[in-house]
């Protein structure tokens, strides 16, 4: 398994691709306007965040032709959220449960405890649990405190009668770039929070959608790329892809004009910030929340998109220090 904040904003300016949608876009080389945790005056870390950095003019990645060929190259995108048609009590998808600083805290034992963050999570029976509380599966929680704007995350949560367990858990400041220490895991197993790689329906619907999408593939090297900070790698050989790697759809890739207005955005954010590896699961699998508004046409739309239409990007001339995810502007 699984602070430096800059000033890199740039003007923005919005293109209409639809009655009541639009794509952000941004001068060139710049950064994103900071986006909010829905329900909160949050941060989704700041605008300077490599989750927010623009990759469209990025290099492609040495070992991309070699690490395409062993992710399932033949298959298509899946949104692993939406309808989940009875087959568990909610929605597919990794919900976020936003709470005040009053939710009382518990304390969680982790299995992996030496790299959990030993502090009190705002647990309790109004958290969301990915798949539902005592569902089976990976259990993520992504909980906010909305009033401290700190995010707490763990990975295969679970109750035995009081007591609350789970594999790992880890917290950030939403204000602030700082990373976890080198090697430790979080609730995902490139050790990245969750929150900032998951496409929200509230931003799918607006058209403004302003960083990288979480996915996943089944194996890869037991290396991991800044800004990622740990591995679970199944094989040590770099023509596998390491944990933090960042793939781009290809600018050559057509987004048919005839695609529902949301679809176009969401490929469109795909070609301007890319998805991100960050742990290990079915191939070409991006994650969203937990929503029962996902329309089904959508989710068939983006399931269309060939993996091969992708290609790995080289975010090396992005890192501002080993440390932090503040990225810089790369023409």
């Amino acid at each position: 398994m699984g602070g430096m904040r800059g000033s890199l904003r740039r003007p923005l300016r919005a293109v209409t691709v639809a009655a009541g949608f639009a794509v952000a876009a941004f001068a060139a080389g710049g950064a994103a306007a900071e986006s909010v945790v829905p329900g909160t005056r949050c941060p989704v870390f700041p605008a300077d965040s490599w989750w927010h950095a623009d990759v469209s003019g990025l290099k492609v990645h040495p070992q991309s032709r070699k690490w395409m060929a062993n992710m399932a190259p033949g298959s298509r995108l899946h949104p692993d959220f939406g309808p989940s048609f009875g087959a568990q009590p909610v929605p597919y998808g990794i919900p976020i449960t936003i709470v005040s600083k009053s939710h009382a805290k518990v304390r969680v034992r982790f299995e992996y405890a030496d790299e959990s963050d030993k502090v009190g999570y705002p647990l309790g029976a109004d958290t969301k649990v990915e798949g539902g509380q005592f569902h089976e599966g990976d259990r993520h929680t992504v909980v906010v405190d909305r009033d401290t704007c700190r995010l707490y995350e763990t990975w295969a949560t679970r109750r035995a009668g009081k007591r609350w367990l789970a594999g790992s858990g880890a917290t950030w400041d939403l204000a602030s770039n700082a990373l976890r220490p080198r090697g430790f895991t979080s609730a995902d197993a490139a050790g990245l929070p969750i929150l900032p790689g998951l496409l929200r329906y509230e931003e799918v619907a607006a058209g403004t959608i302003d960083h990288a999408v979480r996915f996943t593939t089944d194996v890869t090297d037991r290396r991991f790329l800044w800004p990622a900070r740990h591995q679970a790698g199944a094989v040590n050989d770099r023509d596998f892809p390491p944990m933090g790697a960042r793939f781009r759809l290809k600018a050559s890739y057509r987004i048919d004009p005839g695609l529902r207005a949301d679809t176009r955005a969401v490929l469109a954010a795909m070609q301007r910030y890319g998805l991100v590896l960050a742990d290990n699961g079915s191939p070409w699998y991006f994650q969203g929340t937990a929503d029962r508004r996902w329309p089904n046409a959508l989710l068939d739309e983006l399931k269309a998109v060939p993996a091969s239409a992708f290609e790995a990007v080289d975010t090396a001339p992005m890192m501002v220090s080993p440390d932090s995810m503040q990225a810089r502007p790369v023409p």
